[in-house]
């Protein structure tokens, strides 16, 4: 066979498969476009900013950048048990050239996953304007994984709200 040929059809056979960073919040398995995750980390200090959105936990200092940090649960409206254990993870996400942290409470692992497998959100779910977020859904191993936009997690007005952090 020509070479050609064969790298041709393994671009399509890659091509036909999306690779994400697994993550949990509670009992709920998640996933995001590896490459849109820049790193991931272990809990760092978090400083406070006054009069700032509920789902915004703070700031923290990644080697020398000042990053918004999101909680994820929060800003998901993911009830919190009080038997869970406390922050542990963040990734680290870069967003439409924004870079942003969102806490979750573990990474499982580097998914690969049929692009064909991935349905679309059922109805009942996207009917609200808040779960416009959800960009699809597919079965894995231990259950249901919800894949996220995270271009789409923060409306207009709290991109505005994070960008007054830049101004800082």
């Amino acid at each position: 066979m020509d070479q050609t040929y064969l790298n041709e059809r393994t671009e399509a056979v890659e091509s036909d498969y999306m690779q994400l960073v697994g993550f949990t919040i509670g009992k709920e398995t998640f996933g995001v476009d590896i490459l849109m995750v820049q790193e991931i980390i272990r809990s760092a200090p978090i400083t406070a900013v006054p009069n700032s959105p509920d789902f915004i936990e703070g700031v923290i200092n990644l080697r020398g950048s000042i990053i918004p940090v999101i909680d994820l649960r929060k800003r998901l409206n993911l009830r919190k048990k009080a038997s869970e254990i406390p922050i542990t993870w963040i990734l680290i996400i870069n967003v439409d050239e924004r870079v942003t942290g969102f806490i979750v409470d573990s990474v499982t692992k580097v998914l690969k996953i049929q692009t064909a497998r991935i349905e679309p959100p059922p109805d009942i779910v996207v009917a609200g304007l808040k779960s416009q977020y959800i960009h699809g859904v597919c079965e894995i191993d231990t259950g249901l994984l919800i894949l996220l936009d995270f271009s789409r997690i923060l409306e207009v007005k709290e991109i505005k709200k994070l960008k007054e952090f830049d101004k800082k």
